[in-house]
């Protein structure tokens, strides 16, 4: 089981990836990594939807998405660090532990 939630967490990494590639990517060579990172992630995220339930995994998958594309963007792009988005990033980070623990406990039950 656990792993399969490093499939997932994998299969995010790329999306975050593949994200940052579609802002800035300029040659073919970018483009092509982008195109890679698309499917590795989607492919791993279809990978995990076959062990464990696909509403938890997409919500999983896109949460960490979120946040770790947001991390990027301040890292990479010098995006503005606000407080209040921070806040829901934490938030929205607390839901993908619970559904995970949920996940897990439902499976044990």
């Amino acid at each position: 089981m656990a792993r399969t939630w490093i499939t997932v967490v994998t299969a995010a990494f790329f999306e975050v990836g593949w994200v940052i590639g579609l802002k800035a990517s300029d040659s073919f060579t970018d483009w092509a990594a982008t195109v890679f990172a698309v499917a590795v992630s989607f492919r791993l995220l279809i990978k995990a939807t076959k062990q464990l339930p696909v509403g938890t995994v997409y919500a999983v998958f896109v949460g960490l998405g979120t946040a770790g594309t947001t991390i990027a963007e301040v890292l990479l792009f010098s995006a503005e660090i606000q407080p209040a988005k921070i806040g829901l990033i934490a938030l929205l980070l607390a839901g993908v532990i619970a559904l995970k623990l949920e996940s897990a406990s439902a499976k044990g039950a």
